[in-house]
Parts: C-alpha cells; structure tokens; sequence
C-alpha cells in the first residue's frame, strides 16, 4: 500500500494515544509506580503487543522503524544549541568524572570485545554483536536508535531491534535492582539523606498537582506577533536536520562509499548554526530550556516507536546469546555499583554509585528518581558534582555514538573496542595514581560490607 502522510498521522496518533495511556497508568496503578516506568516505554510495550508485529490489533505502517531515524536526529541537532560550552571539572567532581568516563569506556570496550571475542565464535554473532549491550545500557534509546538505524543501513539486519530490546531490559533493570539496593542501603543506614525511603509524589505519579511548583519548559524570545516562540525553535531544529540530510546527500554523491549517519551530521551542522548565531550577535536567539523541551519531546517519540518497531522475529532468533549478554551487562554494573564505587567515592558511596547504576543501565533520568530515594532532599551533592563532571565526560558520550558505527562498517570493531577498553583502564587508573580516591580509612571495607 502506498505511504501517504496521512499514514504518518495514524502513526503518530496511535503512539500518542498509548503514551497518553502510559502517563494515566503511571498516576493510577502502584505497579507502575513502583517501576517508576516512563510513559514512552509503556507505549512502546503496548504498541509492540497490540501492533503489527504480534496481536495485530493497531494498524501501525511498516515505516515506523524509520521515524526514529529523525527522531534521534533532532535529538543530537537539539543538543548543539542547548548544551553548555566550556568550563572545567573541579575538584569536587573529579572522582565522579572518572568514575563514571571509567564505567561507560569499560562497559563499552569490554562488550565489543566480548562480542568479537566470545560472541563471535561460541555462538556465531556478527562482529558487532556485544556492542549491543552499551548501546542500550550505558547508550539508552537514543544511541540505540543512532547506532541501530546506521547499522542498518549498511545491511546490519536486526541491529535496531537488538539495540532497543537492551534499552528496555537495561531501564527494567536498573529500576528493579535500584530499588533492591536502595531500600537495602536504607535499611543499613548507608543513605545519609534518608527519611522515610517515600519518592515524592509527583516523581512516584508523574503529575505535578501544586500549580506553583510547576517548573516552565522554556522562555519567549519573539514577540508571537513575528513568530510564535516555538514555531521558530522547531523551526530551527528540524531546518538543522534538513541541512545536514542534504550534506549527506552531497558527501555521498562525491564519495558513494562514504556514509555518515544523520544524527552525527545534525549535531555538526547545529554546532555550525550555533556559531551563526554567535557571529550575527544573537547568542540567545534560541532558549536552551525550550530546545530542551523539544529534546524531551522527541525522546519520548524515539522511544515508543524504537520499542514498537522492535522485531520479535530478530530478537527470538538471538535469544540465548540476548540471555548471556543480558546477565553479563548487569554483573559487569552490579560491580561498579558494589566494589568499585565504594573505593571511589569513599563512606557517602551509596547515593552516587546508586544513580550511577541508574544511568550505566538506563538514563540520568533513571538515575535521578533513584537517587531520590535515598537522597530527596539532594544534601549529597551527587548531581552537582555529576554535571561538573559531564563537562569533561560528554565528549566521550558523543565520540562513542558517532564513532562506534563507523568502526564498524570500516571493519574496525575489535579495535574500537581496546581503544575504549585502554581509555577506561588509564582514566580509572589516573584516580589512584593522582590519589582523587579517598584514603584507606575511609571507605567501607569489605568485611562491613559482608557484616551488614
């Protein structure tokens, strides 16, 4: 059948409706409380179910897959004019810096490896295999849908779905096994901000009921009588993608075998309009918080459709090696999380490891609502040494998204993987060499670990 825009609206109304049913059950049924699960990944669930795929019950086209190709694109095109520039990482931030550059290069460098190495040939996997597990863990839907939609295009059949699939398991994981670990570490008094382990409300429901604690989503910066202030944000970040479509469209047309994906291409090209904007001395002409919000938006989307575009066919294929690959990414976080971080962080090492787990398995924002737990009124400090920290440890994050793709399509995957692997060795490595780690007497030995 032919594919009208009028496919897109029942596509996109379809989801809305299911995210609108995934907010209503998050503030109505304690189940989903409890799981703190988002909306999205409720309507990706639901969508996959009730989609094409499996009950066939909602009429989903067969270009749903696609949507989140410029979905994560206007993600990464928002990220250029919304992200802070410059600045350093302060002292006080110094150890979470390496603690958590140390954790995302490890886990991303020992699973491609383990995908090369063991993946490979026990089970027969594409060389690409173990990266799967980063890209949905410590990556999340957004590098899974950027990797998983590259990949794909150079015939990575199933790449998408593999890479979603370990997003949703790593976001379940991180929730069931953040609230384990919190309630225990509560129970033993190692959460030094903890009263009666009760997430505020409008965290545990999703809905904020008091007007005045209603945070805003962004600031005018046209009079509506020009422009409505949104038109032009949207307007700015979807012409930022259209650029960086045609870019690609001429490096391909001048080196076919030269491909880069979209999403990288967008966040070059709106790095460019951001330095437009700054030449032409209208450095606020944007409002970070409102591209912000359109971000948000857009992740959203990106999720439901990422999840119920998920292939069951592709991951029923794969399901040992998904179950082997599964269990070795959680025992690879529960070991930052229960040795490693309190080496690094000393007697205080519950609420930072605690929202480490939450975005080394799902996202900052997993790791925030579980961090909240054990910390709600944030006397720890955790998130401002966090942000000093991502300074120095978002370019990391960025690299590994854009590179990790072409690696692999330049046939360099297993070097990929060591480079990252070493990375990590040598940041973690510098923490003790430098002494940034606190001294002996204040950590928590394992024998109190083991007492307790």
């Amino acid at each position: 059948m032919e594919y009208t825009p009028y496919n897109m609206l029942i596509d996109v109304g379809w989801i809305s409706l299911l995210m609108i049913i995934g907010n209503f059950l998050r503030n109505r049924v304690r189940i989903f409380q409890q799981l703190l699960l988002p909306a999205s990944i409720t309507a990706g669930l639901l969508g996959l179910a009730f989609g094409p795929e499996v009950l066939g019950w909602i009429g989903f086209s067969d270009r749903i897959g696609t949507y989140t190709t410029i979905l994560i694109a206007i993600v990464f095109a928002s990220m250029a004019y919304s992200m802070e520039l410059g600045g350093t990482v302060t002292k006080g931030a110094r150890n979470m810096w390496s603690y958590s550059t140390g954790m995302f290069m490890g886990q991303w460098g020992l699973f491609v490896l383990l995908g090369v190495y063991f993946f490979k040939p026990v089970f027969g996997t594409e060389d690409w295999f173990g990266m799967m597990l980063p890209v949905g863990f410590v990556g999340g839907f957004g590098t899974a849908a950027a990797v998983g939609s590259s990949l794909e295009a150079a015939d990575a059949a199933g790449a998408s779905s593999l890479g979603f699939t370990a997003a949703t398991v790593g976001t379940l994981a991180a929730i069931v096994g953040g609230i384990i670990v919190a309630n225990w570490g509560m129970r033993t008094g190692r959460a030094s901000g903890f009263t009666d382990g009760e997430l505020p409300d409008d965290m545990r429901t999703g809905y904020i009921k008091n007007l005045e604690e209603r945070p805003s989503i962004g600031r005018a910066t046209t009079n509506p009588s020009s422009i409505e202030p949104m038109a032009l944000h949207i307007g700015v970040v979807v012409f930022t993608v259209l650029v960086a479509y045609l870019v690609n469209g001429l490096v391909n047309d001048l080196f076919p075998s030269v491909s880069i994906p979209l999403f990288a291409m967008s966040f070059v090209i709106g790095l460019l309009g951001r330095v437009i904007l700054g030449v032409t001395k209208r450095p606020d002409y944007l409002d970070k918080p409102t591209i912000g919000s359109i971000s948000g938006a857009a992740t959203d989307y990106l999720i439901a459709f990422g999840i119920a575009s998920i292939v069951p066919a592709a991951i029923v294929s794969y399901w040992v090696e998904l179950l082997v690959l599964f269990v070795l990414g959680v025992v690879f976080c529960v070991i930052f999380l229960l040795v490693v971080s309190p080496v690094f962080f000393g007697r205080n090492w519950l609420e930072r490891g605690i929202f480490s787990w939450g975005w080394g398995t799902a996202a900052v924002a997993t790791g925030i609502a579980l961090l909240k737990m054990v910390d709600p009124k944030q006397k720890s400090g955790t998130l401002n040494e966090y942000g000093l920290a991502y300074v120095g440890f978002a370019p990391f994050e960025i690299a590994m998204t854009i590179f990790a793709p072409i690696a692999v399509l330049a046939g360099f995957t297993a070097g990929f993987g060591w480079t990252a692997l070493i990375i990590a060795v040598v940041v973690m490595g510098a923490a003790f060499f430098l002494k940034w780690v606190p001294v002996r007497e204040g950590r928590p030995s394992a024998t109190t670990l083991a007492d307790d």
